[in-house]
């Protein structure tokens, strides 16, 4: 299974940017998707955008246009790149890997904090 270490959140204001980066362990990254989730406070864990093992890309509704997700196989590592952001992207993020997009697996990491202001 693959481990995910998450950083690069932050504090930032509305319409500002942020780029979190996912260290996945594993000796067979490419074989799998990966995904970013995010949890708010008082709410669920929602799923945020996710890349595909063919490089195929999917996002929620709320961040298209807004989030781009890249990954870098040499460095087994996954981005999201969050541009304009708004008060209610504020939450706690989080990745993990999957043998398919949808298809997530049972680890998580600590998760890194975006708090976008007003």
């Amino acid at each position: 299974q693959v481990q995910p270490v998450e950083s690069g959140g932050g504090l930032v204001q509305a319409g500002g940017s942020l780029r979190l980066s996912c260290a996945a362990s594993g000796r067979s990254f490419s074989n799998y998707a990966m995904g970013w989730f995010r949890q708010a406070p008082g709410k669920e864990r929602e799923f945020v955008a996710a890349i595909s093992r063919s490089g195929g890309t999917y996002y929620t509704d709320s961040v298209k246009g807004r989030f781009t997700i890249s990954r870098d196989y040499a460095k087994n590592t996954v981005y999201l790149q969050m541009n304009s952001l708004k008060p209610e992207d504020t939450a706690v993020y989080y990745c993990n890997a999957g043998s398919r997009v949808g298809v997530w697996g049972d680890y998580w990491g600590q998760g890194t904090q975006v708090t976008v202001s007003s």
